[in-house]
């Protein structure tokens, strides 16, 4: 919970006061003593990352051209181009090795 001045509506910052701990507006003369340290961790679910390429189905209906694989070396692989940055820069060209055993990707 996020406090606000009643007066102003300002948020109110945390101030240390020799030993006590108060919130106070900026604006106002108004303080609350903090006599209650509450705590609480929410951890929220994280969201699956999607595959950028857009996973397996993808690769499904693609071209292929004669391009080597870095990692085994077939003379062929699979490719797509997506827009990954602006408009005005170039599409940028993913490759996946023809051979089924590597299906290595990369891109160029």
């Amino acid at each position: 919970m996020i406090p606000f001045c009643p007066l102003c509506g300002n948020l109110m910052f945390v101030q240390e006061k020799g030993a006590r701990i108060q919130l106070v507006c900026n604006i106002c003369p108004i303080f609350q003593v903090i006599t209650k340290t509450v705590t609480s961790k929410t951890y929220y679910k994280l969201k699956e990352i999607d595959d950028v390429l857009g996973g397996a189905e993808a690769w499904k209906n693609v071209d292929s051209t004669e391009e080597r694989c870095p990692k085994c070396a077939y003379p062929r692989a699979f490719f797509m181009q997506i827009q990954t940055r602006s408009a005005d820069e170039p599409m940028t060209t993913f490759y996946r090795c023809c051979n089924i055993e590597c299906s290595h990707n990369w891109r160029d």
